[in-house]
């Protein structure tokens, strides 16, 4: 009986929600009605911006009502009103949604109404319950209706405020659209990194061996031993300049993920990094291999978050998690470092993709991924990535 009064509570808070927003709807389709006639009269119609804007605001409102009652999202999928009022009109005209946040809003001025009938349930309740639970023994046969009520308010909601295909496919596009310039730009970023460390490395090394080749061979017949020292010092540049271009080569593609997959190679960092870390990694994993720029992806996702973890965060220890998922792989890192680690824009003149947490989230938005940062003051920080992926 407690458990059913509790659930009827909070049933009964969340119906309170839904009538204020009801109310206020109610009031606002007033405005709205005067916005139409307006508009006919071509009065109003520079408000018909404002006045969308402000049924999104609503329509939010009531997403966000059913999120916390129901555990689960409502999606958006609106086009930016921005630029002078023909640019705005053109973009309320356009948008798929603004007909189903509309016809929410008209429906809502009825089924909105439901939430009036928690007085004359609890009424009931307390009446008829009671005697039915003292006398019979019996469980509540009104309380849980109010739970029913919001279920149908947010049942309602929710198929009413789901965005059109058509609206989804377009918020769609502007996704891959912002991920692929992503991907772009931290190409040209990579191209950039490969090009100023062969110019002012490797490209160096190479041409004074060449010129110490030739003063060795120069010296050769005069002073072999001078000859000879030269040729020991132009070793010790080639293989210098070997180094380099390992590096190099390892920024772009690590070799350890080709030799020892995901697993092996996360634990080579995990062994490298100065951190006291373990490596949690689903057994999956060693036998089922990801796309190899999957692979380089996570495994710069674990090198970043390792090397900030380590020089900022005052870290002593740190977790690395490595789960296969029916639909993707995830990857999760947490310290315990002081936290309050923050994003910033990306450098993309120091590493590929940038560098920090915004590097790290335009690598993966690039794979259509996703990346979340928790890190409170005091710590700890958690990063966690999913990226898709057809096993």
């Amino acid at each position: 009986m407690r458990k059913t009064v509790r659930q009827a509570g909070r049933a009964t808070l969340q119906l309170a929600d839904a009538l204020a927003l009801a109310i206020g709807n109610y009031l606002f389709i007033n405005m709205l009605l005067l916005t139409v006639a307006g508009a006919v009269a071509v009065v109003g119609i520079g408000i018909a911006p404002v006045t969308v804007t402000l049924i999104r605001r609503f329509a939010g409102a009531k997403r966000r009502q059913v999120a916390a009652w129901t555990g689960t999202q409502v999606p958006e999928a609106y086009q930016p009103i921005e630029g002078g009022l023909r640019e705005s009109l053109d973009a309320v005209r356009h948008d798929p949604t603004a007909f189903s946040d509309l016809r929410w809003m008209v429906a809502y001025y009825v089924y909105g109404l439901l939430a009036v009938l928690v007085i004359p349930l609890w009424i009931a309740g307390i009446l008829i319950d009671g005697v039915w639970c003292g006398l019979l023994g019996r469980e509540a046969v009104v309380l849980p209706l109010i739970s029913r009520v919001a279920d149908l308010d947010a049942e309602w909601s929710r198929r009413l405020l789901q965005p059109p295909p058509k609206a989804l496919l377009a918020a769609r596009v502007a996704e891959l659209t912002q991920t692929r310039a992503g991907a772009i730009a931290a190409h040209e970023a990579e191209l950039r990194r490969i090009e100023r460390d062969l110019h002012d490395g490797t490209q160096a090394r190479l041409v004074a061996l060449t010129m110490r080749i030739g003063l060795a061979e120069r010296a050769l017949d005069r002073d072999p031993a001078t000859a000879r020292t030269m040729l020991d010092q132009a070793q010790e540049q080639a293989e210098q300049a070997l180094a380099e271009l390992r590096h190099i080569v390892r920024g772009i593609h690590p070799p350890i993920l080709t030799d020892r997959g995901l697993p092996g190679a996360v634990r080579a960092l995990a062994a490298d990094s100065g951190l006291e870390v373990t490596v949690d990694s689903d057994r999956a994993l060693d036998t089922a291999r990801a796309p190899a720029a999957l692979e380089a992806a996570a495994y710069f996702v674990v090198a970043e978050a390792l090397t900030n973890a380590a020089k900022h965060s005052g870290a002593r220890r740190a977790e690395v998690s490595l789960t296969r998922m029916p639909r993707g792989l995830r990857v999760a890192v947490r310290d315990d470092g002081v936290g309050g680690a923050q994003e910033k824009p990306p450098d993309t003149a120091s590493a590929p993709g940038g560098s920090g947490l915004a590097g790290m989230r335009r690598r993966i938005a690039a794979l259509d991924g996703t990346l979340s940062l928790t890190s409170p003051v005091g710590g700890p920080t958690v990063i966690e990535v999913e990226l898709p992926c057809v096993w």
